[in-house]
C-alpha cells in the first residue's frame, strides 16, 4: 500500500487499515456505506500529484484510503453541447486528448496532468496556465455526480449553462478536497480547438515591467491572450540544473515571461501580430530580449523550461513553499516586500519564484541555497509562512490559489478567515458528513 501512503513531496506519510479501488460509482457508495456503518474514516485520492497533504491518510492507520483510479471512462462526448461526461479517474491529459479527437480544447493544463485525475483537480479547484482565458477546475465544470457521506449517490451530470433552480450543489464540493462527499464523474466545458498558436519568452527587468506588459498584451489581443508566465532567473537556473537538456538559448535576466496567443485564424498571421508588439516592447526597453517559436516543438520546448520549475525543486531538495494570490496590481509590490522581509531574517536565503501572473497566482518558494541545510530551514516553516502570508493578506490575496489546504495549511486559514467564515465552513460538513468520516483533519 506504500504508493498511496505518502504525498508527491514525501512530505507526509500515513497508514491505512486498507486501499478500496472501486471500479463504479455503485462501488464508491457500496464502499462508503460499509465505512459509514463501521466509523471508519475515508481518504479519497486521485493522481496523489497534490502538493498539500490532502490525499494522505493520518499515521493512526484507522482509515481507508479509495483510490479513484479505475473510475476512468470517458462516459460521452456530445460536441453539439461543447461537453465531455467523465469519470473522476480520468487522468487529466487524456481528456485533453479525447477533447482534441472530437475536435475540441478542453483547457484545464497544468505540470502535472500526465498523471493527475480529473477528480483531483475538481476537488481542490485546480487552477494552472490558461486560467487567465478559461477559469479555474470551477469554471470549467457544468454538473457533477457524488457520493455523499450517507453512500447516497447525487446525480448532478446535467450539462447546463443555465440552470436557476436553488443552490448550485456542486460549488460545495468543487475546492472541497473530499470533506464532504466523493465526486465520481463530472460533465465538463469543452471549446472549440484552436488552430493557431503564438509563443514567445520574453526578458524583462522587474514583476512591474511584466503587469505593464500584461497589460498591453491584453489591451492589443483581448481574450486571445492564453497564458502569461512569470519566472524569476532562479526558478529557471534551477531547471537548467536538474532537467536534462538541450534546453532552449534564452538570454540572462533577472525576470522572464512566457506568453502564449491562441486563436482560430492563420498561425501566421498570429505569429506575426504578436512579433509587431515585441519589437515596439524591444525598442521602448519594456523587454530587452525576446525568443518568438517559429514551430509548435520549439513552443514546447519553451513550455518545457516553465512546467519543469517544479520537477526541478523537487530534485534540488526540500523547500518551503507558498501558492498564493493577491491582485495583480500589488504583485510588484508583494514580491519586493516579501523579499527583503524574508532575505532580511534569513540571510543567505534563495527564493524561488514563478506563476500565472495573469490571474495572480505565484509560486514563492524559499530553501537555503546549500541542499543540506534545508531539513534544519523547515523547522522555520512558521516564521516564514507568517512573513509571507501575513503580507498576503495584508494586500487583499489569498493563502492558497490553487493548490488547496489539505493538512498543509488547515491551521493557517483560521488565522485568515473570519470566525464567521470558519463557522459557516463548519456548518456545512456538520449537515453533509454527520460523523465526520470524510477526509478528516484536511481543510477544517
Amino acid at each position: 500500500m506504500s504508493a498511496y501512503l505518502a504525498d508527491w513531496r514525501g512530505r507526509y506519510r500515513g497508514a491505512a487499515t486498507c486501499v478500496v479501488r472501486p471500479a463504479s460509482t455503485a462501488a464508491v457508495a457500496a464502499v462508503v456505506r460499509a465505512c459509514a456503518e463501521a466509523a471508519m474514516p475515508i481518504v479519497p485520492q486521485g493522481g496523489n500529484t497534490g502538493l498539500c497533504g490532502a490525499a494522505t491518510p493520518a499515521g493512526d492507520g484507522h482509515a481507508v484510503v479509495v483510490s479513484l483510479t479505475r473510475l476512468n471512462r470517458v462516459r460521452q462526448i456530445d460536441t453539439a453541447n461543447n461537453t465531455m461526461t467523465v469519470e473522476a479517474g480520468c487522468v487529466l491529459a487524456t481528456l485533453q486528448a479525447a477533447a482534441a479527437q472530437a475536435g475540441r480544447l478542453f483547457p484545464l493544463s497544468l505540470a502535472a496532468e500526465g498523471s493527475c485525475q480529473i477528480g483531483g483537480n475538481l476537488s481542490t479547484n485546480a487552477g494552472g496556465v490558461q486560467v487567465l482565458r478559461y477559469g479555474n477546475a470551477r469554471d470549467l465544470t457544468l454538473g457533477l455526480e457524488v457520493v455523499l457521506a450517507s453512500g447516497e449517490i447525487w446525480d448532478g451530470l446535467r450539462g447546463l449553462r443555465k440552470d436557476n433552480t436553488g443552490y448550485d450543489l456542486k460549488h460545495l464540493f468543487i475546492g472541497a478536497e473530499g470533506t464532504l462527499g466523493i465526486i465520481t464523474a463530472a460533465v465538463l466545458k469543452l471549446f472549440p480547438l484552436p488552430r493557431a498558436n503564438a509563443t514567445a519568452w520574453l526578458a524583462i527587468a522587474s514583476p512591474a515591467a511584466a503587469v505593464r506588459l500584461l497589460a498591453d498584451l491584453q489591451a492589443r489581443f483581448a481574450s486571445t491572450l492564453t497564458a502569461c508566465e512569470l519566472v524569476s532567473d532562479v526558478a529557471l537556473g534551477l531547471v537548467r540544473q536538474h532537467i536534462p537538456g538541450p534546453h532552449p538559448a534564452l538570454s540572462a535576466s533577472p525576470w522572464h515571461l512566457l506568453i502564449e496567443l491562441s486563436a482560430g485564424g492563420d498561425e501566421g498571421e498570429l505569429r506575426e501580430a504578436l512579433g509587431a508588439l515585441l519589437a515596439e516592447a524591444l525598442a521602448s526597453g519594456t523587454i530587452s530580449d525576446a525568443v518568438l517559436a517559429q514551430s509548435g516543438e520549439q513552443a514546447r520546448r519553451l513550455w518545457a523550461m516553465r512546467e519543469n520549475i517544479g520537477e526541478a525543486q523537487r530534485i534540488d531538495g526540500l523547500s518551503i513553499k507558498h501558492d498564493v494570490s493577491v491582485p495583480i496590481s500589488r504583485i510588484p509590490e508583494f514580491v519586493e516586500r516579501a523579499d527583503q522581509a524574508l532575505t532580511e531574517a534569513f540571510p543567505g536565503l534563495r527564493i524561488v519564484a514563478f506563476g500565472h501572473i495573469g490571474d495572480g497566482n505565484l509560486h514563492y518558494n524559499q530553501s537555503q541555497a546549500a541542499a543540506g541545510l534545508n531539513a534544519a530551514f523547515l523547522a522555520a516553516q512558521p516564521t516564514v509562512n507568517r512573513i509571507v502570508h501575513d503580507l498576503v493578506d495584508e494586500l487583499g490575496g489569498s493563502i492558497s490559489a490553487e493548490h488547496g489546504i489539505g493538512q498543509l495549511k488547515r491551521d493557517e486559514l483560521l488565522r485568515y478567515k473570519s470566525p464567521v467564515e470558519i463557522e459557516m465552513m463548519r456548518a456545512i460538513k456538520r449537515v453533509l458528513d454527520p460523523q465526520g468520516l470524510m477526509n478528516p483533519g484536511k481543510v477544517l
